[in-house]
């Protein structure tokens, strides 16, 4: 029961961070319909940062207290992401709103090859000790062990996630978005603005993937221009096994992934001692993938949708 509890633990704050990265994609995907790839990369730009910034501020201020630099390197880091995806999504995919879905496809991974590779020339290849700056003892839970930076992880997440559900669900821009996801032309008739809804809404999956690049690089210590890749990866496993375009469903899918993930690999390395386990766990994201799309294309609480004639 221990190992159980422990790894229910690690999955939920694995797919917490998961979930955060799923809803961007799914975000979009309801709007405009379009697999933005790039998505795992400003999760890296967002962590990147943030450790430039935390970096270089303890150099010239040691005495700031690690829980108010975290706060202010991450909403900095927040700014940044977001500026970036907005320019991405003005220079790189708005001329091709009505291009052949292909077009963009390639774009955004085309966009993805171009972020890394930027980030590798900024930041240097090699990986980056990321600070630790919240109280480092353990806590016991039932005979598990949870440190402080999981518990922040949990707790930012779950805000996270009240606040963008406000905001979708009772807010002037959220009903934008809803309007805009159904149907652009008629919302454009009723005074919506599509452009301005779809740049908010790269916006908000920026910062939603900044937070958790943030919580990614603290929680395991270390940053690199490649860290977004897997991780953006799985969120859109995640996205696609909840329902790419329900955001209940990215939640639901990144938190299941998560704990599949986790469970499964802490399993697999104590039956086989060791031998396989962590190093092992990215087949269980990819094997969920494989079993969702045969067996239900449209994921857990997606909707199957009628071709128009």
């Amino acid at each position: 029961m221990d190992i159980l509890l422990q790894q229910i633990i690690n999955g939920l704050v694995l797919g917490s961070m998961y979930a955060l990265v799923a809803l961007g994609y799914t975000m979009v995907y309801g709007i405009i319909n379009l697999i933005n790839f790039a998505h795992g990369d400003v999760l890296m730009v967002g962590a990147l940062t943030s450790w430039a910034i935390i970096t270089k501020v303890q150099h010239t201020m040691p005495g700031i207290p690690g829980w108010l630099l975290l706060l202010v390197a991450t909403l900095i880091a927040c700014v940044v992401a977001a500026a970036l995806n907005y320019v991405i999504e003005k220079v790189a995919y708005r001329p091709l709103r009505n291009s052949p879905k292909l077009a963009p496809l390639i774009t955004a991974i085309g966009m993805s090859i171009l972020l890394q590779t930027l980030a590798m020339i900024i930041f240097k290849p090699n990986y980056k000790a990321y600070p630790t700056l919240l109280p480092m003892e353990p806590l016991n839970v039932g005979g598990a062990v949870i440190t402080w930076t999981q518990i922040m992880i949990l707790v930012v997440t779950v805000l996270s996630l009240a606040v963008l559900t406000y905001l979708v669900s009772y807010t002037r821009l959220g009903r934008a978005m809803r309007a805009t996801a159904e149907n652009p032309r008629v919302a454009a008739l009723m005074g919506v603005k599509p452009d301005t809804v779809i740049s908010a809404t790269f916006i908000i999956g920026a910062v939603l993937a900044t937070i958790a690049g943030v919580m990614y690089a603290s929680n395991y210590g270390t940053a690199q221009h490649t860290m977004g890749f897997m991780p953006g990866l799985k969120a859109f496993t995640a996205a696609v096994f909840g329902g790419i375009g329900n955001l209940a469903g990215a939640v639901v899918g990144g938190m299941i992934l998560g704990l599949i993930e986790s469970i499964g690999s802490g399993y697999l390395g104590t039956l086989t001692g060791g031998v396989l386990g962590s190093n092992y766990a990215d087949i269980f994201a990819f094997i969920v993938l494989i079993v969702v799309l045969t067996l239900r294309p449209s994921g857990l609480l997606g909707e199957r949708v009628a071709d128009r004639a």
